[in-house]
């Protein structure tokens, strides 16, 4: 209970001092005539964040329904294509993890091309995998699923081979002594060692999948989510530029969501393994 409390007031000291650095550069950048090249400090590029929030209870357009409700329905959307891409790309990377694992030669022919793949820019593979998975009877948001799986599974990949072969030499060389196989191996002393890199890669995943969605939803011309919301919001900036700030806050909220998800399976998977409990 007490570390709890202290993990929530924490968080509300994080807050607090994130809102005054806000504020303050907002108020120095006015009372000064701050300017960064053509960046200058003001209501419509800088919003305050009480206009932010408030914003986001207020009709998203005239006798509309309030802003917040449009975006609980787009974050709703998003997220089920970014739980679908990242349950993909983790699941896909980490059975391309296990196979280089098990042979060299596969690692010195595959690594470079899957190395490869993350340079190029995401911007040009979407609109390549709308149309490659277009009118082939699946639902709009598959192709957007794609798109975050891709994000997510090059991390699980690098991780997952770099865990399994972390385990310790010694027990390793005791499971061979017992004539055990490369699948009890596998199963019962590679995967447990790799538990915590594969966590660490999928808290990285798990927040690029919703990058995916969001930047997917763009070229799919998908406009119940988050991405057709900011590009919505993004004409309407000079304007309303609280509804667009707002947007990206929720958008953020729910990467932190999938995060803190990512947390909560770790500490039930790994913190309680029997070495931990022990």
């Amino acid at each position: 209970m007490r570390s709890a409390l202290q993990r929530v007031g924490l968080t509300a000291l994080v807050l607090v001092v994130l809102y005054a650095l806000w504020e303050g550069f907002k108020w120095f950048g006015e009372a000064s005539a701050f300017r960064l090249g053509t960046f200058e400090v003001n209501d419509r590029t800088l919003p305050h964040v009480h206009d932010i929030i408030g914003q986001l209870f207020e009709p998203s357009r005239r006798n509309g329904p309030l802003l917040i409700e449009v975006l609980w329905d787009a974050t709703l959307f998003t997220a089920k294509e970014a739980a679908v891409g990242f349950l993909m790309g983790a699941v896909f990377g980490f059975a391309i993890g296990v196979v280089l694992a098990h042979s060299r030669l596969l690692q010195r022919g595959f690594m470079p091309y899957i190395v490869a793949s993350q340079t190029v820019p995401i911007l040009a593979i979407a609109p390549m995998v709308v149309i490659w998975l277009g009118g082939r009877g699946l639902p709009d948001w598959f192709s957007v699923a794609v798109i975050a799986a891709y994000l997510t599974f090059f991390p699980v990949t690098i991780n997952t081979l770099r865990g399994l072969h972390a385990v310790d030499r010694r027990a390793l060389d005791l499971m061979r002594s017992y004539a055990g196989g490369a699948w009890p191996i596998l199963w019962k002393l590679r995967v447990p060692a790799s538990m915590p890199y594969l966590f660490s890669a999928l808290k990285v995943s798990a927040t690029a999948s919703v990058v995916g969605a969001i930047i997917g939803e763009l070229p799919a011309s998908i406009q119940s989510g988050l991405g057709g919301a900011i590009l919505n919001f993004n004409q309407y900036y000079a304007t309303s530029p609280a509804s667009l700030w707002a947007t990206n806050l929720i958008a953020a909220l729910l990467g932190i969501t999938f995060f803190l998800a990512v947390v909560g399976a770790e500490k039930l998977v790994v913190r309680r393994a029997p070495e931990n409990v022990a």
